[in-house]
């Protein structure tokens, strides 16, 4: 029987380093039917040799050079030189465990359309990993286990950007890498949420992610703390926000203050809640901060929590409970 084939969009830029154990990592897959198609996003090291020598030995193999600049237009014509039945990216700085290709096909060939592949992650690096990469791979990985992803992806990125697999239609139907916003990885997560593609719980890793100084997702802008707030603020009005109830903003930190202004630049109302004394009556951006305790006398309202303490979101969490109010219907963590 022939399994339908996986196109694997692969944008590089200067890993040279690292490419040859992503690229055999591929190869050594348990599951043959798959392409590759990569992108060299203007490398000034060997990137380019190395991947043609691979493709020279390997038909499954092919390189293009982008046609603009950035992970995005890569993206974009890695997806415009694809055959397969089955997309899925990968980093070129990271390696397959050799089963993720065939659990995750098998995955979508069993559950069919309207689904996502996912596989847990594991991180490693020559440096160790820290406290928070690790707190993100255990939170990541429970998420994966269950298929709960989207409970909580206003928190942070819930769908691992090189470890996922959707079929062809249903990529497209979710506007496969048209938008420009970034971070490209958290727009796609929030289209397949708001298509319903619902995520296939899987309980193996699948996907080993290489954390290093330089890796572009530690350096490049587009992956800076405020990208993030707009990418979930703007999804959150799109699908989340009801415009009939009122809108509460919880916290008036670095988030808080980013949102609220963000907020108030749309001519959106809101009221702004905080738990400091010494903030409490006092006006930031024209907007004065209200007790918490004022959120029981607001009308079926909907919270944006900004606050990242964990202790002090255990806190609000069981005020909400204590108020009858549901996450991600009533109060949505953006952190």
């Amino acid at each position: 029987m022939q399994y339908p084939k996986v196109s694997i969009l692969i944008p590089f830029k200067n890993t040279a380093h690292f490419l040859s154990e992503c690229l055999d990592s591929i190869q050594h897959q348990n599951y043959s039917n798959w392409e590759v198609l990569a992108i060299d996003d203007h490398s000034s090291d060997t990137s380019l040799d190395l991947l043609k020598s691979y493709a020279k030995k390997d038909s499954r193999i092919r390189v293009f050079a982008n046609n603009g600049a950035g992970i995005i237009p890569a993206l974009r014509l890695a997806y415009s030189k694809s055959t397969g039945h089955f997309v899925t990216r990968m980093d070129s700085d990271d390696i397959m465990k050799p089963e993720r290709l065939q659990l995750m096909a098998m995955s979508l060939l069993e559950k069919g359309k309207g689904h996502v592949a996912v596989g847990q992650v594991k991180y490693f690096s020559d440096q160790g990993i820290s406290d928070g990469y690790a707190k993100y791979e255990k939170w990541l990985n429970q998420l994966t286990k269950e298929g709960a992803n989207y409970t909580e992806i206003y928190k942070e990125c819930v769908i691992p950007s090189p470890c996922w697999m959707v079929s062809r239609e249903d990529f497209e139907a979710c506007g496969a890498f048209e938008p420009n916003r970034y971070p490209e990885d958290y727009d796609l997560t929030f289209r397949f949420y708001e298509k319903g593609l619902k995520v296939i719980p899987c309980n193996h890793i699948l996907h080993l992610w290489r954390d290093y100084d330089s890796r572009t997702s530690r350096t490049h802008e587009h992956y800076a703390q405020n990208y993030f707030l707009d990418i979930k603020l703007h999804y959150f009005l799109r699908l989340d926000y009801d415009i009939d109830r009122p809108l509460v903003i919880w916290g008036a930190g670095f988030k808080g203050k980013a949102i609220a202004k963000n907020l108030l630049e749309q001519g959106i109302a809101f009221v702004w809640l905080c738990d400091n004394p010494k903030k409490i009556g006092k006006k930031i951006y024209g907007k004065e901060l209200v007790h918490f305790k004022a959120l029981e006398g607001l009308q079926n309202p909907q919270s944006i929590v900004t606050v990242a303490n964990e202790a002090a979101q255990k806190e609000i969490r069981s005020f909400f409970l204590s108020l009858d109010q549901q996450p991600m219907l009533d109060y949505f963590f953006f952190c």
